[in-house]
């Protein structure tokens, strides 16, 4: 479902032959069908009251500079609600408003609007904040942590590693779950899971609930990633327990249905619900890729068709460059060189260069997509999409010898890859 390739044997077993082999299912629809349905949905409606609390206090407030920060969390909390661009938007201004009126307290609303930025793809535009106020009054700790954060997006891995070890603490739960995101960038999936198992621990005995479902989730990926595929469902379930109308948690169970137990009917009632509740432009994607395994080709493009619809009818701006790029690769390659163009210079990171060389491939350039590749890809992530298409160049430029070493490593990660990948990567 997810991000990185790490090499374990349970998965190489029982995912490769996934076509030959019926794996042993680890879902029960009867754990989660009571999440389904519409009336779990709980999220929107409480941030939508929240919202206007807050702001029936900002106007009645002479400064309004208290409830600036609460109303942007309500806005923030409603776009995780309802997928709608508009509140990462409106949550932005109440930060900005913040940052100019505010006396004693310009850093908060500094880190929050480089969080919303963040949220937004406003990568760069984040960066500048904090480096600004980190070199002013602030909390060192709070920004430096931050700075991690941006710095890890935009692909300064060296310098964001000197900031994670000025906040080396593993008692802090802020800390713990950094380092677990560094060991995965690293392709150190063992003591990723270990450091996120030790945020868990610290959430549980906090008894913070925002805390948990964060953690709970999370670990349900890396769980996957390493082939634990029933304590990642274990993990998504006990998100739902907390959150009932937890989008991504049902998205997982959904993954888990689709590419390790190949049942594509059920993934995609389960997929259907999230979209009702979030109509997230990539869950559209994901249907299509579903619809195909169905062999309904006709539903999967206009599956494809409303994804690019919810993309121009709002107000995403590069969100959704990377799907953007995948999609237009294959229909319009012209346009996805530009787009990947764009994502490299917001954040030039391996996986956005991979993005660019496989654009240039489409487009019939191999000589300058293997240059991409080799240069700013090759040994620089464990990206199993990046892997993905460096194999595609490599082949393009006759280099049988590393696509065959990449085709092993990606058979290796097919439960992330999915069966539509799955079965080109056969085809290597």
């Amino acid at each position: 479902m997810k991000r990185i390739i790490f090499f374990f044997g349970i998965a190489l077993l029982m995912l490769s032959c996934a076509s030959e082999v019926k794996v042993e299912p680890v879902t029960n629809a009867e754990d989660y069908d009571r999440f389904l349905s519409s009336e779990v949905s709980t999220s929107a409606g409480e941030a939508k009251n929240e919202v206007e609390f807050w702001s029936k206090r900002l106007n009645t407030d002479t400064t309004g500079v208290g409830d600036l920060g609460p109303l942007a969390g309500a806005y923030q909390r409603l776009f995780d609600a309802n997928a709608d661009p508009e509140q990462l938007e409106n949550a932005a201004r109440c930060y900005r408003r913040g940052m100019e009126i505010s006396a004693n307290n310009k850093d908060i609303y500094a880190r929050g609007l480089a969080r919303t930025y963040i949220s937004q793809h406003k990568f760069r535009e984040a960066e500048a904040i904090l480096r600004e106020s980190y070199a002013g009054i602030s909390s060192k700790r709070a920004s430096e942590m931050m700075l991690f954060d941006v710095l890890m997006e935009v692909g300064k891995y060296e310098e964001a590693e000197t900031f994670l070890d000025k906040v080396k603490n593993n008692s802090d739960y802020n800390y713990l779950i950094r380092k677990a995101k560094w060991s995965d960038h690293t392709g150190d999936l063992t003591n990723a899971i270990n450091y996120l198992e030790s945020a868990r621990d610290i959430a549980k005995s906090r008894d913070s609930k925002s805390l948990k479902i964060w953690t709970y989730s999370n670990l349900a990926d890396f769980y996957g990633h390493a082939g634990r595929i029933k304590e990642a469902y274990n993990h998504y379930l006990k998100t739902l327990e907390l959150q009932p109308d937890n989008a991504y948690a049902k998205q997982g169970i959904a993954w888990i249905v689709y590419s390790y137990e190949r049942n594509d009917e059920e993934a995609l009632r389960i997929l259907d619900s999230v979209i009702g509740q979030r109509p997230e432009p990539s869950l559209f994607l994901l249907k299509a890729d579903m619809l195909e395994s169905m062999g309904e080709h006709q539903a999967a493009e206009s599956a494809r068709a409303r994804f690019i619809e919810e993309i121009e009818n709002k107000n995403f701006g590069r969100m959704y460059n990377t799907y953007l790029v995948e999609y237009y690769a294959e229909t319009d390659p012209a346009r996805a060189v530009a787009i990947a163009r764009e994502e490299v210079e917001a954040r030039a990171t391996p996986e956005t260069y991979s993005l660019l060389a496989f654009s240039a491939l489409q487009s019939g350039d191999e000589g300058q997509a293997l240059k991409l590749i080799e240069n700013h890809v090759s040994g620089k992530t464990f990206e199993p999409m990046a892997a993905y298409y460096s194999a595609l160049v490599y082949k393009a430029n006759g280099k049988a010898e590393k696509v065959a070493k990449l085709k092993s490593e990606l058979i290796e990660a097919s439960f992330e890859l999915g069966p539509i990948l799955s079965e080109k990567i056969e085809k290597l």
